[in-house]
C-alpha cells in the first residue's frame, strides 16, 4: 500500500511517515521546505521526500494521501489535487487513530506545556522496563534515535495535541487518540488562530475527558482551577493527582483525586533534586540532569502514567535518574568558556516564564540574556502581548525578534519590560550580538535562544561563529 504525506516535514506528519514506514508501507510526500532534524529522521528511514509540491510526485496514484494541517488548507494545489483527481484521504490524526492504535494501551500526554517532555519520560521509563513502548512525540527524546516508533510493547505513548486536525476536521487532533491513561498537565489560553478563549478550548479537552474508560486513569495536576472547571463538567474516570510541596509545607490534598496523589518534596531550587511521595508515603529521591519546577510537575505525571501501565514507581524513579531531556528544551548548543547558549522551544508567556525561573534557579547571580522570537500564532497575534512584558522578568536583559510575521507592535513589549529590553529584525545582527556576549560581560553569560520555529537558521549560525557544544 502507498501512502502520500501532504506536510511531512511538520513534527506531527513526519513521525507518522515513520510509523507508517515501520508498519511496511510505501511511503513518499512533500512539504513547502523540509529542515532538521525531521529531515534528517525521514532520510534514515529511506522515505523519499520533496521540497515543494509536483503531481508527477504522485504517479503512480497513492492508495492513501495523507493530508497535514498546518500549512494545507484548502486552495492549496496539493489539497486541490487531491480533491479533484478523487484520492482517499484522510488526516494524519484520524490515520494514527486508526491504522496504529487499535488494540495498543495509549497513554496520551495532553495539556497547554509540557506534553513532549512528559511523553518522553513516559516512554522512557516503559523502556527502561523493557516494555518496548510505540511511541509518537512532537520533539525527538535525547533517549531514543527519532521522534516515533512502533514498539512490540502494549503500550503506546502520544503527545496528544489540542490543535485542530486539518482543514475538513475542526476537532481537536487528540478526540482521535481514545486513551486509556491520560496525563493533562496544564490548561491555559493558547492557540489564538483557531480558539476564541480558554472555554473553547476547555470544551475540546472535556471531550478527550469523555473518551477516558473507566478502567482507565486521569492524571491532572492537584491546584489547577481550569482543569479542576474542566473534570467538573463530568468525569467517569478514576482521577491521580499530582502537586509540589513547597518547603516546609505539608501535601494538600486535592478535591479531584478519586485515585492516588502524588507529590514532590524537599525539592531544590533549580529542580534538580526532588523526592517522590505516593498518598503521604515517601518513595525515594531523583537526582537527574533536567532543571525547572514545571519539570518536576511533569516527572510526577509521568510516574503516575507508567505506574498505571505496570511499572512500579521505584523503577520508574531509577529511570528518571537517567532521563536525558529532548532536543530544543534547553537543549546546550554552544559552549565556550564565559558563554553557554541554550535552544529552548518557547511556544507561550508561561513557557518562557518557567524555563528562566528554573535557569535563574540553577545559575545564580550568573547573567542570563532571553532572545524571543513569538513566532506561534498565539503570540505573533499579539494575544498575550501583556504576559510577554513580564515574562523574562528572572532574565538580565531580553532581546525580541521581530520577524516578518508578527502583526503587532513589538516595541511596546520593549517599552513595557520589567527588564531591559529591545528588538532586532536582522539576523546576522543578532548572531554578532550573542558573539560579543561572553567577552563583554565579567560575569559568565546564558543566552537562552527561545522559538518553536527555525528561527532564520539561527542555531547553526551560531555553532558555525562559536563552536558547538560537547556532545
Amino acid at each position: 500500500m502507498r501512502l502520500y504525506f501532504l506536510g511531512i516535514g511538520g513534527t506531527l506528519m513526519g513521525s507518522l511517515a515513520q510509523l507508517a514506514r515501520q508498519k511496511g508501507f510505501a511511503v513518499s510526500g512533500f512539504d513547502r521546505a523540509l529542515y532538521p532534524p525531521m529531515s534528517d529522521q525521514l532520510a534514515a528511514a529511506g522515505i523519499e521526500v520533496f521540497e515543494g509540491f509536483d503531481p508527477n510526485q504522485l504517479r503512480p496514484l497513492p492508495d492513501l494521501a495523507i493530508v497535514g494541517n498546518a500549512g494545507m488548507p484548502r486552495g492549496h494545489e496539493a489539497v486541490e489535487y487531491v480533491l479533484e483527481h478523487d484520492l482517499p484521504y484522510t488526516s494524519g490524526a484520524e490515520w494514527l487513530g486508526e491504522a496504529v492504535l487499535p488494540g495498543r494501551w495509549t497513554i496520551a500526554a495532553a495539556g497547554t506545556h509540557g506534553k513532549t517532555t512528559t511523553a518522553s519520560m513516559i516512554a522512557h521509563i516503559l523502556d527502561k522496563a523493557g516494555l518496548d513502548p510505540g511511541f509518537l512525540i512532537g520533539g525527538v527524546p535525547v533517549d531514543f534515535p527519532a521522534s516515533a516508533r512502533l514498539g512490540t510493547g502494549p503500550c503506546f505513548v502520544v503527545e496528544a495535541d489540542e490543535y485542530d486536525t486539518s482543514y475538513f476536521d475542526r476537532r481537536s487532533k487528540f478526540l482521535h487518540y481514545r486513551p486509556k491513561t491520560l496525563v493533562i498537565n496544564n490548561l491555559e489560553f493558547d492557540h489564538a488562530d483557531i480558539f476564541d478563549d480558554l472555554e473553547q478550548i476547555q470544551y475540546q479537552f472535556h471531550h478527550l475527558v469523555r473518551a477516558v474508560p473507566r478502567s482507565g486513569l486521569i492524571i491532572a495536576p492537584g491546584q489547577d482551577a481550569n482543569v479542576e472547571a474542566t473534570l467538573k463538567r463530568g468525569c467517569w474516570t478514576p482521577v491521580s493527582t499530582f502537586a509540589l510541596v513547597e518547603h516546609g509545607g505539608t501535601p494538600v490534598d486535592s478535591s479531584m483525586a478519586t485515585a492516588d496523589q502524588w507529590h514532590a518534596v524537599d525539592i531544590d531550587d533549580d529542580g534538580s533534586r526532588f523526592s517522590v511521595s505516593l498518598n503521604d508515603k515517601p518513595l525515594g529521591p531523583v537526582h537527574w540532569q533536567l532543571m525547572g519546577r514545571h519539570n518536576v510537575a511533569n516527572a510526577l505525571a509521568a510516574l503516575a502514567a507508567a505506574q498505571h501501565a505496570g511499572v512500579p514507581a521505584a523503577d520508574g524513579i531509577a529511570a528518571l535518574g537517567t532521563f536525558r531531556g529532548v532536543q530544543r528544551r534547553m537543549e546546550l548548543i554552544v559552549d565556550r568558556p564565559g558563554l553557554k547558549v541554550y535552544d529552548d522551544f518557547a511556544h507561550h508567556p508561561t513557557a518562557i516564564r518557567s524555563t528562566l525561573e528554573g535557569l535563574r534557579a540553577s545559575v545564580g547571580s550568573e547573567r542570563i540574556v532571553a532572545v524571543v522570537e513569538p513566532r506561534t500564532h498565539t503570540m505573533s497575534l499579539g494575544t498575550l502581548r501583556g504576559e510577554l512584558t513580564t515574562c523574562c522578568a528572572t532574565a538580565d536583559e531580553a532581546i525580541w525578534f521581530r520577524g516578518d510575521n508578527i502583526q503587532w507592535d513589538v516595541g511596546q513589549v520593549v517599552k513595557d519590560s520589567l527588564v531591559p529590553a529591545s528588538v532586532e529584525t536582522n539576523i546576522a545582527n543578532l548572531v554578532e550580538s550573542i558573539a560579543e556576549f561572553g567577552m563583554e560581560s565579567p560575569r559568565p553569560t546564558h543566552v537562552v535562544i527561545m522559538s518553536n520555529g527555525a528561527f532564520g537558521g539561527i542555531y547553526e549560525r551560531l555553532r558555525q561563529r562559536l563552536g558547538r557544544a560537547p556532545i
